[in-house]
């Protein structure tokens, strides 16, 4: 079962950019700046890379400004968050397990990585909510998402305000609110597709 959203959390700091090489070096050269713990440095598609890191404020901070300067000419979107929901980050592990029994489910797809954490963040403290999945551009052309859970109300108003945020950055796809998902969509939204559905 996964926890519910709310709470003081980490800082977070990202980096898209438009290189492979160039995210190489640009990990390189914030880790060599500042005690970060890297979540993600990896090739995404299509074509990019992906750096994101956790640790201190500072430390946070002085890595994104770091990392923004060594890849500059590469640099798609950064992203800062001194005090990410908490829940959000398991999810970038892949620490949290699905939700068996979904109310209302709503989905928040964006251009880039750093829309949908942005999103997802500010989504996640408008309500009562859990988060279900989280896709960050591995196998979406680059495109990410956010997929969360509550009661009906909670879900809109969530997904009002980070689509919201998404939309003034000129990175909102789509927003969807399901009211009431069929028993199969706890399945379908956690990727396990092996069962036979009726």
């Amino acid at each position: 079962m996964t926890t519910p959203v709310g709470g003081t959390g980490p800082c977070v700091g990202l980096l898209e950019l438009a290189s492979i090489a160039a995210g190489y070096e640009t990990t390189d050269a914030l880790r060599k700046e500042a005690t970060v713990e890297l979540l993600l440095s990896r090739p995404v598609s299509p074509g990019k890379f992906l750096v994101l890191f956790t640790g201190a404020v500072e430390e946070t901070m002085s890595a994104l400004r770091r990392g923004a300067e060594v890849g500059r000419d590469d640099l798609i979107d950064k992203l800062f968050i001194p005090n990410l929901e908490p829940t959000l980050l398991e999810l970038i592990r892949g620490e949290v397990e699905g939700v068996a029994e979904l109310d209302a489910v709503g989905i928040i797809e964006t251009l880039s990585v750093a829309s949908t954490i942005r999103a997802a963040d500010v989504a996640s403290k408008t309500g009562s909510l859990r988060l279900v999945g989280l896709g960050l551009a591995m196998g979406l052309g680059g495109k990410s998402y956010v997929t969360f859970t509550g009661d009906v109300a909670d879900v809109e108003s969530a997904v009002d305000a980070g689509a919201a945020d998404a939309n003034q950055a000129g990175m909102l796809v789509r927003r969807v609110v399901i009211p009431q998902p069929h028993g199969d969509m706890g399945a379908v939204l956690a990727g396990r597709f092996g069962a036979v559905m009726s």
